[in-house]
């Protein structure tokens, strides 16, 4: 098990800002499972828009950042890191499930673990929580592509 600093997050992810929705890696087993940190602030360029007198972390973000958990995951299980020719797309999401707001201030703990890699499609499960609360959880399904 280890964990990631935001510049070792950086080397697996080709999202930078204002896309880039993970501030630390809090554990992550190689082939297995990940649990990672987005600290969500005011700052956020998506809350002027999102609700102006009731700020509210959209879900397809929290989505968003769940597949860039799943992301660095994968990239790191299998040694290599994101280039010009390769990216993990997102595929696939069923049963999302959005049980409470994120809210700015709120600190979103995503865990992610595989259910099935074959031949660089994988199909992974998680929850996103704050304060230990479920707020959300999904299954996502991301294949690994080249592009060029």
């Amino acid at each position: 098990m280890s964990s990631m600093n935001i510049h070792e997050i950086l080397e697996y992810l080709p999202h930078r800002y204002p896309f880039l929705l993970l501030d630390r890696v809090i554990s992550l087993e190689l082939g297995k499972e990940i649990v990672a940190i987005k600290n969500v602030t005011i700052n956020e360029p998506f809350f002027p828009g999102h609700f102006p007198y009731h700020p509210v972390m959209p879900g397809v973000l929290i989505v968003e950042a769940m597949a860039q958990a799943i992301a660095v995951l994968s990239f790191k299980s299998t040694g290599a890191k994101p280039s010009e020719d390769t990216v993990y797309y997102l595929a696939g999401v069923d049963n999302a499930r959005f049980k409470k707001p994120v809210m700015p201030g709120d600190q979103l703990v995503l865990k992610m673990s595989v259910e099935r890699l074959v031949r660089g499609v994988g199909k992974y499960k998680g929850q996103a929580m704050v304060n230990g609360e479920v707020v959300a959880e999904a299954e996502l399904i991301c294949v690994l592509k080249t592009v060029k």
